[in-house]
Order: C-alpha cells, then sequence, then structure tokens
C-alpha cells in the first residue's frame, strides 16, 4: 500500500517538473524572439539623452557608493549585510541606471 502510493507522487511530481521544465523553456524562447524588438524600443525610448553606456556607469558608482554607505550605516557592517547589499544592489543598480537615461 504504502509503496503505491509512493509511486504515484512519484509519477505526479514528475509530471509536474516536466510541466515546469517545458514553461521555463517556452518562456526563454519567447524572450529571445522579443529581445530584437526590446532593443529598439529602449533604443528609441533612451538613446537620445545621455545614452545608456554613460548612464550604466554613473549609477554603477553612485549605487556601490551608497550601498557601502547603508551597510556601514545599518550597524552589522559590510560583511555582516552582504546578503541584502546585493540584492539591493543590483535593484537600486537598475534603477537608477534607466531613471539617468531617460532623464538626462
Amino acid at each position: 500500500m504504502v509503496g503505491e502510493t509512493d509511486r504515484k507522487e512519484k509519477d505526479e511530481s514528475r509530471k509536474i517538473a516536466a510541466l515546469l521544465i517545458s514553461l521555463v523553456v517556452l518562456l526563454a524562447a519567447g524572450a529571445l524572439l522579443l529581445l530584437s524588438g526590446l532593443t529598439e524600443v529602449v533604443a528609441t525610448h533612451f538613446e537620445p539623452g545621455l545614452g545608456l553606456r554613460t548612464a550604466a556607469v554613473i549609477s554603477f558608482f553612485v549605487s556601490a557608493v551608497l550601498m557601502i554607505i547603508f551597510a556601514i550605516a545599518s550597524g552589522d557592517g559590510l560583511l555582516g549585510e552582504i546578503q541584502f547589499v546585493i540584492p539591493g544592489f543590483l535593484v537600486f543598480f537598475l534603477i537608477l541606471w534607466l531613471m539617468i537615461a531617460w532623464i538626462f
């Protein structure tokens, strides 16, 4: 009895895993197909100003300095807060990068 329920659960979990993997592959293929159109839209809307490359450099240094200040001010120092600083840096960098390129 126990072996049969285990087998059914394994089969069900394999079906779910196969479905999830196929969904991820489908989404990745769709993203690759949309990438060329997306680059044209981004270049059209963000390029007339400062430019994406220059904005990325400015955003990197501003984000790095601010994340170090935030980590030191939080009390644990840079090493105690590293698991929060890295995702925060990436999000802050992305927002600053696009806003600098868009506004300036």
